[in-house]
């Protein structure tokens, strides 16, 4: 997290968060110091499943100076993580600020300079912050759920020739199970690390029978894995990542807002690849 309170630190103007599960209370300080200098501090809290977690911070930035609202009700869950500092810099994000879950899980973010990344994260914003329809566009690197995260995350896994690593904490996506599956059948070597959960059975039984190495922690594990990323075909003029909030749900990829990015960088594609694999390495070969 160093790096994101650093970003919080340096704000001068505005800042703009997005969070599912906000339970840090140096992030919090950190908001509230922002809003006591006089730079204009706003954030979106999701109120649905997670609402009594979120009350606590909910009422410390509110009685801070901080313009917090709960989330739009236009979609199920707002699972999105995202920060933008500035209007010049967005950190992307798979985890949420939950403090007491940094030192054993497994998560990515991604800090993102981009102009047109940071102008299309802050359209959207604004309009999710007043609770109105938007579709996402403007920057065609990131993946917006519940528009277009299934079909890219179908493009890039169809797209693989040699190699998919993953990593994701559910598994309940139908066509994304497919696509892994198929992938495995045409000759890639598919990956995948995750914690075992006995609400993926089925889709474990699938992608083991399709062929997919599939390895898993224990839910008491000392690593949990919560990150939600896919990695195609690293060190190949192909290569690809894609990095978010996106769970391979149904309700993730159709119904909630959630936002990730697609990653084409040799040094960030080869870094999610050496995360994956040193974490598929630590786990077990699940045996149903």
């Amino acid at each position: 997290m160093g790096p994101i309170y650093a970003l919080l630190a340096s704000a001068r103007h505005t800042v703009d968060l997005v969070m599912y599960d906000l339970e840090d209370t140096r992030a919090e300080q950190l908001l509230a110091g922002d809003a006591a200098r006089g730079v204009d501090v706003r954030v979106v809290l999701n109120s649905a499943y997670t609402g009594s977690e979120n009350d606590a911070a909910f009422s410390y930035l509110k009685g801070h100076g901080v313009l917090v609202r709960w989330a739009t009700s236009l979609y199920d869950l707002t699972h999105q993580k995202t920060l933008v500092v500035d209007g010049s810099v967005a950190a992307i994000m798979t985890l949420n600020w939950t403090s007491r879950y940094y030192s054993d899980t497994r998560d990515v973010a991604v800090i993102d300079r981009v102009p047109s990344d940071v102008a299309a994260i802050e359209t959207t914003f604004e309009a999710d912050y007043n609770g109105k329809r938007i579709t996402p566009a403007g920057a065609a690197d990131l993946v917006w759920s519940p528009t277009t995260s299934l079909p890219d995350l179908l493009s890039l896994i169809n797209g693989a020739e040699h190699d998919l690593f993953v990593e994701n904490e559910e598994m309940s996506s139908r066509d994304i199970t497919d696509a892994l599956a198929a992938a495995a059948r045409r000759g890639v070597d598919v990956e995948i690390c995750m914690t075992n959960s006995s609400s993926w059975s089925s889709e474990f039984a699938t992608l083991v029978g399709a062929g997919v190495h599939l390895r898993v922690y224990s839910p008491d594990a000392s690593l949990y894995i919560h990150a939600k990323v896919v990695v195609r075909d690293p060190g190949s003029p192909d290569q690809e990542a894609i990095a978010g909030s996106q769970n391979f749900s149904t309700e993730s990829l159709r119904y909630n807002r959630e936002l990730g990015i697609i990653l084409n960088s040799g040094s960030l594609v080869d870094q999610l690849a050496t995360m994956i694999q040193d974490d598929y390495a630590g786990a077990a070969p699940w045996n149903g």
